[in-house]
């Protein structure tokens, strides 16, 4: 590498430097051809990374860990975790490796983390491969949410590694390199607390401070305060998924992020028609993690993080409860305002202050909503976006996707009478998802060498928000006939 080329990526090591108990330093299996499928620009010149450069042969090499910047030590992290509800004292990084931090151009430190680059010490009976379908579904998934505002880990690159991968076929083989503010997980906490040692327990918690809730250090009792931002993030971001319509499929506590960003696109999907009940992950056989459980299982996640925690909220446990319990049950609060309020703006309302008439009314009439799309086959993204019309005037739309129309009808006139704001409605509810058969047509196309579909759909959904001639046909719900839709893991 060129002196030049040397300065492009300098990579920290500070996770694998303070928190060495729970990185094990490992390499990437070389890839035999590696060959660039799909590059985030603007995230690399966010992150202070040459596109240019990362384009290069050396660059591509850099992206599946093969390259190893100088002063660099890739890890795999080691955490615990509750996999749909059993408890595994060791997972860990089975298939991935953190490559370092780099500043981005806020200053603040980003995870550089590889996704598919081969077996570590955690990888059990997986071959640590990953394959191109999955890595390029968390990619677009990934970078959609990002448009839309949610608070994620992002996706920079997938590469493909010249190599066939079992799975049920053969199929070509691609790492994905992500970017986070960490990848400090409910799992961490756990594993940290599993090995009963109280200053590793200690660190980890400051680290997660410093990187993620720098105000937390000056409280009186900074530990508590921690969990408290912590659970107050967790509220906000499932909130924002339930709006928009997003199941994640695994949420599980290793795949819980301290910084509230959502992390782990495997098994996961936006909902077309409305259902409460709607699960696609092919390993979810009890519905566990359902579109209208995730708010459930988030705050049971956050009461498997105070278990790992409470020693560092009051060295008398007795007393250390109550505080925990005290600070989880700001959960409800948190979430029931941020989905009050979003719902509020779906609807081109105000929430509205609480405890007042408006509110009431306001509420009344998001509990309306949701019984009226209960109530039939009604496609929730289209059904806002055909709303803001209803707003301007134009009701057919709308009238004509839905089952009772007496109950809409009644329902508008109330909504109408406030005097809803088509332009809020349209700067909340995307056009655009990740729509699933639009992204099984693209990753299809992909894994047989065709990126054209694959380049049209992430760029109508990372512009969610603004309907352009063209784009109608990503507008549109799934086809009669594209049935019962899952997902899987990729491994």
């Amino acid at each position: 590498m060129t002196a030049a080329a040397e300065s492009i990526v300098v990579l920290g090591g500070r996770f694998a430097r303070e928190l060495e108990e729970l990185a094990v330093p490992w390499a990437a299996e070389e890839a035999p051809d590696p060959n660039l499928l799909v590059l985030n620009g603007p995230l690399a010149a966010e992150l202070g990374l040459d596109p240019a450069y990362l384009g290069s042969e050396e660059g591509v090499r850099f992206l599946v860990g093969n390259h190893v910047p100088e002063g660099a030590t890739p890890v795999a992290q080691a955490y615990a975790g509750h996999q749909f509800g059993g408890y595994s004292p060791l997972l860990g990084d089975g298939r991935a490796l953190l490559l370092g931090e780099l500043e981005d151009a806020r200053g603040l430190l980003r995870d550089l983390h590889l996704k598919g680059s081969g077996r570590t010490p955690f990888a059990r009976a997986g071959d640590g491969r990953a394959v191109v379908g999955p890595m390029l579904r968390e990619y677009v998934v990934s970078e959609a949410m990002h448009a839309l505002g949610i608070p994620t880990t992002r996706s920079l690159a997938v590469v493909a590694t010249g190599r066939q991968v079992r799975r049920d076929d053969m199929l070509p083989g691609a790492v994905l390199a992500r970017v986070a503010g960490s990848h400090l997980r409910v799992g961490s906490f756990q594993y940290a607390r599993a090995t009963e040692n109280m200053e590793l327990l200690r660190r980890l918690a400051d680290h997660a401070i410093s990187r993620h809730y720098p105000d937390a250090a000056a409280a009186e009792n900074p530990y508590l305060a921690l969990y408290r931002a912590v659970v107050a993030a967790q509220a906000s971001l499932v909130a924002q998924w339930m709006l928009v319509g997003f199941v994640h499929g695994v949420m599980n506590t290793d795949n819980m992020a301290i910084s509230g960003e959502t992390i782990d696109y495997g098994p996961c999907a936006f909902i077309d028609a409305f259902n409460p009940s709607a699960v696609y992950s092919s390993i979810d056989v009890g519905g566990r993690y359902a579109y209208a459980n995730q708010p459930v299982m988030a705050e049971w996640n956050l009461a498997r993080l105070a278990e790992a925690m409470l020693p560092l909220i009051d060295e008398d446990q007795e007393a250390a409860v109550p505080l925990a319990v005290e600070a989880l049950g700001g959960f409800r609060r948190h979430y029931s305002a941020a989905w009050s309020g979003g719902m509020a703006a779906k609807l081109g309302l105000a929430a509205g202050k609480p405890e007042t008439a408006e509110a009431a009314e306001v509420s009344d009439l998001v509990d309306g909503v949701t019984g009226i799309l209960k109530d039939g086959p009604v496609d929730y993204t289209l059904f806002f976006r055909n709303l803001a019309k209803a707003a301007r005037g134009d009701s057919r739309p709308v009238r004509g996707m839905v089952m009772d129309l007496g109950a809409y009808d009644a329902w508008a006139e109330r909504w109408q009478k406030l005097g809803p704001d088509a332009g809020l409605m349209d700067r909340t509810n995307p056009a655009y998802i990740p729509r699933n058969h639009l992204v099984e047509e693209a990753l299809s196309a992909a894994t047989g060498g065709d990126l054209a579909p694959l380049h049209r759909l992430l760029a109508a959904v990372t512009a969610p928000y603004s309907e352009r001639p063209g784009l109608e046909r990503y507008a549109e719900g799934a086809p009669e006939d594209f049935g019962t839709y899952m997902t899987f893991c990729g491994t």
